[in-house]
C-alpha cells in the first residue's frame, strides 16, 4: 500500500481517484502527506470502462476521491466501478468523496412522471459498496437524507469568505442572494462579513427550460454597496451574469460574485467576463481547463478542506467542528 498512516482502529488510510479531476486528487494527497493508490482507468472501443487498483486495499480505510464534472455519467460510473473493486478487495471502510456532487439539482419532482436524480445516484453508491459519502456545498442538504449511511457536507464558505474579505471594505458590503430560496446562505456569509445588509435578486424560471432563468429586479438597497453574489454553483452563467447586471443598475458600486463550484459549462465564461462585475470567485472542486479561465476568476484550491476531513473521518474525529456547527 502507498500509505503508512495508521488510524485508531489500526487500519491503512489509502487514498484513490478516478480520471475525472486527477489535479485535486494530487493535492489532496499531497495535503495528507500519502501517495494517491495506482489505478488502471481506461475505456474499451464500445465505451466500457476499465478499473483495476494497483495494490492491495484489503483492510484499509479507502476514500475514493471522483468529482462529477462532465461527461458526468461516465464518470459517476467510474467511480461505482472503483467503489466495487475496493468491496470486493476486502477494503474495510469505503468512502466516496464527491467534491461536486452529480444530479444534485435533480433533487425533487418539479412536474408529474420525473424522476429523483440525486436520489438514484445516492442508491447506486450504496448498491456499489459505499459506507459513507463526503461531499461539498450540495445544492440543497435534502441529499443527506438520501443516502443510507453517513454523508460529511462540507462547506466551502470558510475558503471563500477569507478570500473575499480581503478584497472588500467591509464597512460598506451588502451580500446578495441570487434568489429568495438561498437567502439563509447569504445570511450566513453576512455574518461572516461583519453583519452588513442582505438582498436579494427577484427572478422568474420556466422549470419546462433547462439553465434558463429572469432576473427582474433587486429587492434591497444595494445603492452605492460594494455586493457580494454568493451562490453555490455556476453553471451556464446567464443567471449570475444578469443578476450582476440588474445589482449595477441599481447603483451598487462594485460587485464581487463568490460560488463554489465552477461548472463554467458552455458560453459561461463570456458572459461572466463581460457582466461587469470586479472579479468572479471559485474553488477547483471542478477542474477548470485554461480555455474556461478569464481574467477576473479567481480559482481558490479546495484540497486543504477535504484533507482534513478525511483526517477528521479516519481518526474517528469531528467533521462538523470544522464548520463551527454550519454543517
Amino acid at each position: 500500500m502507498p500509505s503508512t498512516i495508521v488510524g485508531p482502529s489500526g487500519h491503512p488510510l489509502v487514498l484513490a481517484t478516478g480520471r475525472a479531476h486527477p489535479e485535486l486528487a494530487k493535492d489532496v494527497a499531497k495535503e495528507l502527506g500519502v501517495d494517491l493508490l495506482p489505478v488502471t482507468a481506461y475505456d474499451f472501443a464500445n465505451s466500457e470502462t476499465y478499473v483495476r487498483f494497483g495494490e492491495s486495499v484489503r483492510g484499509a480505510d479507502i476514500f475514493l476521491l471522483q468529482s462529477h464534472t462532465s461527461p458526468i455519467n461516465q464518470w459517476i460510473f467510474e467511480q461505482l466501478l472503483m467503489v466495487d473493486a475496493a468491496k470486493r478487495a476486502s477494503a474495510h471502510a469505503i468512502t466516496a468523496v464527491t467534491p461536486f456532487f452529480g444530479y444534485a439539482r435533480q433533487d425533487k419532482k418539479s412536474r408529474g412522471r420525473e424522476p429523483i436524480s440525486a436520489r438514484l445516484v445516492t442508491d447506486l453508491l450504496t448498491a456499489a459498496g459505499a459506507d459513507r459519502i463526503m461531499s461539498v456545498d450540495l445544492h440543497t442538504p435534502q441529499i443527506q437524507g438520501f443516502f443510507d449511511g453517513p454523508v460529511d457536507h462540507l462547506w466551502a464558505m470558510p475558503i471563500l469568505v477569507d478570500y473575499v474579505r480581503t478584497r472588500l471594505d467591509l464597512d460598506n458590503v451588502t451580500v446578495v442572494s441570487p434568489d429568495a430560496g438561498r437567502i439563509r446562505v447569504a445570511e450566513l456569509w453576512a455574518a461572516k462579513l461583519g453583519g452588513g445588509p442582505l438582498a436579494f435578486v427577484h427572478k422568474t424560471r420556466d422549470v419546462t427550460r433547462p439553465n434558463r432563468s429572469v432576473a427582474n429586479r433587486v429587492v434591497g438597497d444595494v445603492e452605492g454597496r460594494d455586493c457580494v453574489l454568493v451562490d453555490d454553483l455556476i453553471d451556464t452563467g446567464g443567471t449570475i451574469a444578469e443578476a450582476v447586471k440588474v445589482i449595477l443598475s441599481a447603483g451598487a458600486r462594485s460587485v464581487i460574485v463568490a460560488a463554489t463550484h465552477g461548472v463554467l459549462s458552455g458560453p459561461a465564461p463570456q458572459r461572466l467576463a463581460e457582466c461587469g462585475a470586479t472579479e468572479v470567485v471559485v474553488t477547483d472542486t471542478l477542474p477548470i481547463e485554461e480555455s474556461k479561465r478569464f481574467s477576473t476568476l479567481k480559482v481558490l484550491s479546495i484540497a486543504p478542506l477535504i484533507a482534513t476531513a478525511i483526517k477528521e473521518v479516519f481518526n474517528d474525529g469531528s467533521v462538523t467542528s470544522l464548520f463551527d456547527g454550519n454543517s
